[in-house]
């Protein structure tokens, strides 16, 4: 179990926290977010589950002080969740970072298990030195020719039929929003709130980051100490027989 560094909100329970999020559109300007909360809530979002643990993203912070704060507000189409924010977080989808990140689980698992070669250890060293490069690699044609061998196996047993260019770009926006949800619970447990945002310019968004061509931005989170005027009315919700049910 991993010891808390800072002071969660005493007496809320994990669906009371849940109740009580909500995306908060101002901020109070007055309140800053102390720096070893931002840094727990961080370290908390990289604990989410995410696909094949390849962890492919990253959190970039801008803090009031930062002289790209302003600009990045602008960039949100000027929305005063961006614009009250104490502090944007942008997270961005680094699709591009498969080879680093499948090279780094290779190594920690050949490098756990070293000297007890079995037939689960050998299978783990083959999914992500041989299935993950097929599935991330990119040539000319081959997100057609992986979606061709999925049909093709799928006629005969259980297969995954996501394998296209656009299924793999789905999947690491997935895990980033992953990651997204367990910073913004986390720093509601620490009594602060967010906006997710995904009204932004994300070309001029990369340029002002200096982004690579390959990177995406999932979402841009306005953070702060959300204010009562921030909270547009009582929050609603299709009923829920609508979005789930059991069969």
């Amino acid at each position: 179990m991993i010891e808390s560094k800072t002071e969660v909100k005493e007496g809320v329970d994990f669906f009371e926290l849940v109740n009580e999020r909500r995306s908060v559109r101002i901020f109070d300007p007055s309140i800053a977010i102390p720096e070893e909360v931002m840094v727990e809530c961080l370290e908390a979002a990289i604990l989410s589950p995410n696909s094949s643990n390849l962890q492919l993203y990253n959190f970039i912070r801008v803090p009031s002080s930062s002289s790209f704060k302003d600009k990045l507000a602008d960039l949100c189409m000027g929305q005063k969740a961006a614009k009250t924010a104490q502090e944007l977080v942008v997270v961005v989808a680094r699709r591009d970072l498969w080879k680093s990140r499948a090279k780094a689980n290779y190594d920690y698992i050949k490098a756990s298990y070293a000297g007890k070669p079995d037939k689960k250890l050998n299978q783990a060293l083959g999914y992500y030195g041989n299935l993950i490069p097929k599935l991330y690699r990119k040539f000319p044609g081959w997100s057609q020719i992986k979606q061709l061998i999925a049909w093709w196996i799928g006629n005969r047993r259980p297969m995954v039929r996501e394998v296209s260019e656009t299924d793999v770009r789905i999947s690491v926006h997935k895990s980033a929003s992953l990651a997204s949800m367990t910073f913004m619970l986390a720093l509601k447990s620490c009594g602060f709130d967010t906006c997710p945002m995904e009204g932004f310019d994300s070309k001029r968004v990369k340029k002002l980051l200096d982004l690579p061509k390959e990177a995406e931005i999932c979402m841009v989170i306005g953070c702060g100490k959300g204010t009562t005027e921030g909270i547009y009315g009582k929050r609603f919700r299709v009923p829920s027989d609508q979005l789930y049910k059991t069969v």
